[in-house]
């Protein structure tokens, strides 16, 4: 495909990026739900389009119950037999300091969520600081990191994302981010894990964050600002990116295909993830994901490098920057789920580092 002629204020490759942050910032705030990730206000028309009364989707677990009640149980197995799931809410205690709390959110706006229980609002009161993946997760702050970084969001000179792909797939991909306020202009710039996360938003989601709906991780940095209480962040928005840019090509095109075959039932996806937090089985979330990437046909391999760099790499990075605020005692640390569960998870990190974690809902 050629060179593509565009007007305006895109009429140059920095222009081009300039407009790409402006219209995508929101969409790369908090990686740890991969496939659920918000995308935060633009300002296009969406802004000012109010989300449908009911943001409800379709529970993709019910269907696998009544049309492929196997991989349910497969998923289900997978899920019992995970390490330390079960709960969001952790003490934790070592050598008589004040307790720590360990709290695994989920990065979206919905109202079940984003209204804090009696037990995680105490456990924020009671804290002399709360620690996010990131301290600011603002729109104007991600803007900021992709603008700084954009190395991470766009291909390299010389690279399309159109000559990577089927003109099929590719215009695809144009609808889609159309769909999603996105000019499509830009597309054939933009690295394929880019593209991925702009598709699993539904337009519920993006319609709420654009009217300032706060994900739940901004609900627990106001709750804690209106008490005093200052907030870290235990990442910054240019290490998630890197985080995500450093999956290798093959496992972002194969994300990539996966996504747009199941772009329509982004709202499912999410309706499913959302249940399952709420009844606190997050070992189920992964292997539904990857049901769902492989049912696409377009998933070759296990994406070990995609969990690698998005979830275990940062799980020990997180680690390290927590374990000083532990050892003062007093520390609300509140960081994606995902994070949480599993034999490489936060819980079991902090356990070996010497640390009494126990559930407490």
């Amino acid at each position: 495909m050629p060179a593509l002629a565009l007007p305006g204020p895109f009429s140059s490759r920095s222009r081009l990026r300039s407009g790409l942050v402006r219209h995508t910032a929101g969409a790369f705030a908090n990686m740890a739900l991969a496939f659920a990730i918000i995308a935060a206000a633009s300002t296009g028309a969406l802004a000012k389009t109010a989300p449908p009364q009911s943001c409800k989707g379709r529970d993709i677990l019910a269907d696998l119950q009544q049309n492929d009640p196997a991989s349910l149980e497969k998923i289900m197995a997978q899920a019992k037999a995970t390490k330390n799931d079960g709960a969001v809410l952790w003490r934790i205690e070592r050598d008589g300091k004040p307790a720590s709390h360990l709290f695994g959110t989920i990065h979206l706006t919905d109202d079940r969520i984003t209204t804090l229980s009696k037990a995680v609002r105490t456990a924020i009161a009671g804290s002399r600081v709360v620690a996010l993946e990131v301290a600011d997760i603002s729109p104007v702050a991600t803007m900021e990191a992709i603008g700084d970084a954009s190395q991470l969001v766009l291909l390299p000179e010389g690279q399309r994302l159109d000559e990577m792909i089927s003109a099929e797939v590719y215009a695809e991909i144009e609808n889609k981010l159309e769909e999603a306020d996105v000019p499509s202009a830009t597309a054939y710039m933009l690295k394929p894990w880019v593209v991925s996360m702009i598709l699993a938003v539904d337009q519920c989601e993006r319609a709420r964050a654009a009217m300032g709906k706060p994900v739940l991780d901004m609900v627990i940095s106001q709750t804690a600002q209106k008490q005093k209480i200052p907030v870290i962040g235990l990442e910054t928005m240019q290490s998630q990116l890197e985080a995500a840019a450093a999956v290798p090509m093959d496992e972002q095109m194969q994300i990539l295909r996966a996504s747009l075959v199941h772009a329509n039932r982004a709202n499912d996806l999410r309706e499913t993830v959302l249940r399952l937090y709420q009844e606190r089985k997050l070992g189920a979330v992964m292997p539904l994901q990857l049901y769902a990437a492989a049912k696409s046909g377009e998933v070759v391999d296990d994406l070990e490098d995609f969990r690698e760099a998005l979830i275990t790499k940062r799980n020990r990075t997180m680690r390290t920057r927590a374990l000083p605020l532990l050892a003062e005692g007093g520390a609300f640390i509140a960081v994606g789920a995902m994070h949480l569960i599993g034999e490489d998870g936060l819980v079991q990190l902090f356990r070996d580092a010497g640390y009494t974690v126990v559930p407490v809902e």
